[in-house]
Formats: structure tokens, sequence, C-alpha cells
């Protein structure tokens, strides 16, 4: 494929997922800091799409199709005669044992950190609270959770990783390139949450390129990234009314 052709791809899909993102994310940031200390403000996870719950069931499951089908179209993309999109970048279950057993290992190396990052960048002034979303909604409202972290593994470990990570390695990037870009590329669409987080996950971009790169699947860091999330999204709801 021409350089000039992969090029324009790369553009399309990042204006179209998380290029997209961390644009907006960026100027929420800049916004911020121009209103009020980062301290005095707050960012919901999972925000509520609509009062009634039921609509907002709705809401959510439809934001979680049309992210899943961005994931299909990079998988759709990276296909070619004879070579499947899936085991090129390790989207199967040939080794569950060995994935497994890594994204435990993400899931220490990289969540219990992450939270005590959070908590110092909360006691600095250098990160907004955190919101949590309500678990009593509805009998559905922690099955959609789920849903939820399962997505979001699956969208920027497969866009980032999966697929920038073949793409650039077809223009010829270095390793080191590759992973500083997809590093810089997760941290800018966390900067919302303030600067501290962002920093932090530009270092949780670095640790997953780097497996990527290493072992080449993608399993891993969406499995990981799932438990990660899932943590966020249920177990700090439940954990927070105890929390300083």
């Amino acid at each position: 494929m021409a350089r000039a052709r992969l090029w324009w791809e790369i553009g399309i899909v990042l204006a179209l997922s998380l290029g997209q993102s961390a644009l907006y994310s960026v100027l929420s940031l800049v916004r911020a800091l121009t209103r009020a200390p980062l301290a005095d403000q707050s960012a919901a996870l999972n925000p509520s799409r609509a009062d009634d719950a039921l609509w907002d069931a709705l809401y959510r499951v439809l934001d979680v199709f049309f992210d899943l089908a961005l994931v299909a179209l990079v998988v759709y993309l990276l296909w070619e005669p004879g070579r499947s999109a899936l085991r090129r970048m390790g989207l199967d279950f040939a080794r569950v044992g060995r994935d497994l057993g890594l994204a435990v290992a993400l899931l220490a190396v990289i969540g219990v950190p992450g939270l005590a990052l959070y908590a110092g960048s909360r006691a600095l002034g250098l990160t907004v609270q955190v919101q949590a979303s309500e678990l009593d909604a509805a009998w559905w409202t922690i099955p959609l959770l789920l849903l939820s972290a399962v997505r979001a593994g699956l969208l920027e470990e497969v866009i980032l990783n999966g697929y920038l990570g073949e793409r650039l390695r077809e223009l010829g990037w270095r390793p080191w390139a590759t992973i500083a870009a997809i590093a810089l590329l997760r941290g800018a669409y966390h900067a919302y949450q303030g600067p501290a987080m962002a920093l932090g996950n530009v270092a949780m971009g670095v640790v997953f390129a780097w497996v990527y790169l290493r072992w080449r699947r993608v399993m891993p860091l969406v499995i990981a990234h799932t438990l990660i999330d899932t943590i966020a999204f249920v177990g700090y709801p439940l954990a927070a009314p105890y929390l300083p």
C-alpha cells in the first residue's frame, strides 16, 4: 500500500475515533484550567445519557455498538487475502493461559499504581474528582458498566496497539517512535482528568505498547484494560463511600 494512502487511512481512522477523543479531551482540560482550580471540578465516568433509566440503557447500548463498529473497521482495514487481521494482531484465543497471566501482571503493574496516582494527584490538586456511576439505578446498570469496560478495552487497545502499531510498522517507524506516539495519544485523550492522570496514562501507554511490540498480541492488553476499567466503573463506586 502506498505511504500516502496509509497516512490518509490513519488520519481518517483517528479522526473518527481516538484522535477525535484526544482533541476534545485536551480542549476540555484547557477550558477547565481557565475556569477554576482542578481540585474543585469533577468528571463523570459513564455519565447518564437520559433521565429515564430505560432510555439511558438504550443509548448506552447504542454507544457500545457504534464504538465496536470502529473496532470492526480497523480489523477490516488490516485484513489481507490469506492473512487474518485477528491473528495478525493476536486478537484470538490461541494462547488463553498466557494472555490471562500477562493481563493479571499488567493489572498489578498499572492498576495499583494508578489508584495511588489518582489519590496523590487529588491531594495535590492536579486531578479533577472522578464521579462514579450509581450502581442501583436499575438491575441492568452493572451489566452495562461491564459491557462498557469491555468496549473500552477493545476500542482503545485494538486501535492504539493492534491497528496503529501495525500501520506505523509498515511505514518503517522505529519501535521507540511507535511506542512514543501511541503513549502520547493515550495520554491526550485522558487529559480531561487533569495533567497528572494524563501523564499516568502516557506511562500506561509506554508499557502496553512495548508489550504489544514484544509479543505481537493485543488480547492480553484488552483483558488487562477491561479489568482495570471494571475496577474503575464498578469497584470504585462500591469503595468510594469508604475512601477519605
